[in-house]
């Protein structure tokens, strides 16, 4: 009987499609990817109201989408979406992919994708020894606060405390957003000046999501942030919105068109938020240093630099 070597990954999302696209390329498997991707992308669609949906209801979508006799053939479930007035979404449960015909992997070997609302947190448990997650999260949880400023990912593992946590960033995939430097004219002469030189200046409001208060720490470091006082949107409020009114603030800014609409600044680009392959070192086998060679290394875009 081969090994299968479970691996934690997002049930849902950019970070689970950045998975899926790493996945395609190296193992093979476009057909899967493309079948999973386009499948949680109708189900956003019916949850947002962007289409209207069909005459079978949530459960009976779930039944069609799943494949429960055959392990290669996605598995789906439903999360429940604690917003008021939203419905249960199908999410991404699990799937075994084979691997076969791969140089120097034995021909019984296999992964399992299992999804989990916060793979990083399975592998702090030693549920799994491979997952995929957002490094913010890396960063919110085990990265130590420093007076110096965080760059990059490739420095992460050196403020990872070992006596804390077993698990370490191996490489991103480069599907990289920006938690970027904002303000309002007011507060900044101009985009070019709004960097962390300026910040280091500044005394006053900095506006965030208060998910992201140690994130910010981490990346700024705290003596860049003394006299500055954390801001959070109110409830219901629009981040950039928030933002103008403070003055100042960090948001993960995509494009920066909505950030214009509320005449705010795009400064520094702080700090690359990418989804990361993980590893609990303490859970490493000689079949997990094969899967993790096969989903590290390559040409593709990344912020990070890390030997595995």
């Amino acid at each position: 009987m081969g090994e299968t070597i479970p691996i934690a990954v997002p049930r849902k999302g950019r970070p689970l499609e950045s998975v899926l696209d790493r996945l395609a390329d190296r193992l093979d498997v476009p057909d899967l990817a493309d079948d999973i991707t386009s499948t949680l992308r109708h189900e956003k669609a019916l949850t947002k109201g962007s289409i209207d949906p069909d005459e079978e209801d949530v459960y009976h979508r779930l039944a069609d989408y799943s494949a429960v006799d055959d392990p290669t053939e996605p598995e789906y479930t439903l999360l429940r979406d604690d917003r008021a007035g939203k419905p249960r979404r199908i999410v991404f449960d699990s799937v075994t992919i084979p691997l076969t015909n791969i140089e120097g992997v034995p021909d019984d070997t296999a992964i399992q994708l299992v999804g989990r609302e916060e793979p990083f947190r399975s592998l702090r448990t030693h549920e799994f020894a491979l997952g995929f997650d957002s490094a913010d999260l890396v960063l919110e949880e085990v990265v130590e606060l420093r007076p110096e400023p965080l760059n990059r990912i490739a420095d992460v593992n050196a403020r990872i405390n070992p006596s804390d946590t077993d698990v370490q960033v191996v490489t991103g995939l480069g599907d990289t957003v920006y938690h970027t430097l904002l303000a309002s004219p007011e507060v900044a002469p101009s985009s070019e000046s709004l960097d962390r030189d300026f910040l280091e200046a500044y005394e006053g409001p900095l506006c965030i999501e208060p998910r992201y208060e140690r994130l910010v720490q981490a990346v700024l470091g705290t003596r860049t942030l003394d006299g500055v006082d954390f801001r959070y949107p109110e409830e219901g409020r629009e981040e950039e919105a928030a933002i103008a009114d403070a003055g100042l603030g960090v948001y993960l800014t995509v494009t920066g068109s909505t950030a214009r609409d509320h005449g705010l600044l795009l400064g520094e680009q702080l700090f690359p938020s990418e989804t990361v392959l993980l590893e609990n070192t303490a859970e490493t086998t000689e079949t997990v240093d094969l899967v993790r060679s096969l989903l590290n290394g390559g040409d593709l875009e990344t912020e990070l630099a890390v030997e595995p």
